[in-house]
């Protein structure tokens, strides 16, 4: 039994570093693939983040020029609005001076009265 046991186990190692090297060859080609796909998918990931990244860059510097835009528009509004308030104002203030000449004109004692007793009034109210 002994000599016919012997040759079986021989076999049976053989069979088994077979085995062996067979599970070897599977394990190293499936960390293989594995690798190629995790670097394919890394790949995939990058060129989705450069994607985004470009999209977002073009949006926000859209958004700026829109903004930059409607600032410029704003400021140039306002600038006209208050070239006409002033231009406004200063007719006014024409118009108030001439009035105010023209009544002097037609009443100089009255008027001289009337600044006399503003002054005083002031001087007074300064004077405390």
């Amino acid at each position: 039994m002994n000599e016919s046991t012997a040759p079986n186990t021989g076999d049976h190692l053989k069979e088994s570093g077979s085995h062996l090297k067979e599970s070897k060859a599977h394990a190293v080609q499936a960390a293989e693939e594995l690798r190629a796909a995790a670097s394919e998918k890394a790949q995939q990931l990058k060129s989705a983040a450069t994607s985004k990244a470009d999209h977002l860059r073009e949006s926000a510097s859209s958004t700026g020029n829109r903004l930059r835009t409607a600032a410029v528009d704003r400021k140039d509004r306002i600038s006209h609005l208050t070239e006409e308030k002033i231009a406004v104002t200063k007719e006014r203030a024409k118009q108030y001076h001439e009035t105010g000449e023209q009544y002097v004109r037609d009443n100089p004692t009255k008027a001289i009265c009337t600044a006399l007793g503003v002054g005083f009034v002031v001087g007074l109210l300064f004077r405390r």
